[in-house]
């Protein structure tokens, strides 16, 4: 699933006639780079889900074929958040495991990368699988820890620094079972959950990730793709 709904505030005034995730950066919109990526690790069933200007997107990408892959849209009237959103879109979902990623980051991580944890939550009792990012200037206290690829609160021994969640996850649908569909939910009370009682790995992604949540950052994003792709 690709998190496309969120009205990218930051980013206007880009984003008052152009949702975040088609805004394009070294030649491609932000979220081709994902669908390219995605298909390429073997995930070819993608839900999107979409609210503001949310037609663009289905204009724009179809069904998917173009890109070699099967699209469905979970639309939303109004955006209901990371949590209610992933709710809301779960009968599109044939899977009791499936990825996520936000519509409105750059990666070069290898989504091939989560075949193990996605096999290690379908058969075990975790709800949540978190790809953490060095912190960015503008993040510097980070999200959470981790330690010995499980994700805890706080640092249980000295030398760990909490990193950045990189709104890449993997996630059982059993995490959201109390989250209603069609109302807004926040993703990160279920995930503080889960880290709470156990049920939270992870891993550190240090390769190339941008939270692309300024023009300026866009910009500096699309000079360095078209100089170095």
């Amino acid at each position: 699933m690709i998190l496309a709904a969120g009205r990218g505030e930051r980013m206007r005034p880009l984003t008052d006639h152009t949702p975040k995730p088609l805004l394009v950066a070294g030649g491609k919109p932000l979220i081709v780079w994902h669908i390219e990526r995605l298909r390429t690790a073997g995930f070819t069933h993608i839900v999107i889900n979409h609210a503001h200007l949310g037609e663009q997107i289905e204009a724009a990408l179809g069904n998917g074929a173009a890109l070699g892959v099967s699209i469905a849209y979970s639309r939303e009237v109004s955006a209901l958040e990371t949590a209610g959103g992933i709710a809301t879109a779960l009968p599109l979902i044939d899977a009791d495991v499936f990825p996520v990623v936000n519509g409105d980051i750059y990666t070069e991580f290898d989504f091939g990368r989560l075949a193990e944890p996605m096999a290690r939550l379908a058969a075990g009792h975790d709800q949540a699988h978190l790809v953490l990012a060095d912190n960015p200037p503008h993040h510097p206290a980070g999200d959470f820890v981790l330690d010995g690829g499980r994700v805890v609160a706080s640092a249980p021994t000295a030398g760990l620094s909490p990193l950045t969640f990189s709104g890449i996850g993997v996630y059982h649908r059993a995490l959201f079972a109390h989250t209603p569909p069609g109302q807004k939910a926040q993703l990160a009370p279920l995930l503080r959950r889960a880290i709470e009682t156990g049920r939270a790995s992870g891993e550190h992604f240090a390769g190339r990730w941008v939270d692309v949540g300024t023009p300026e950052r866009l910009q500096q994003l699309d000079e360095s793709l078209r100089t170095h792709v």
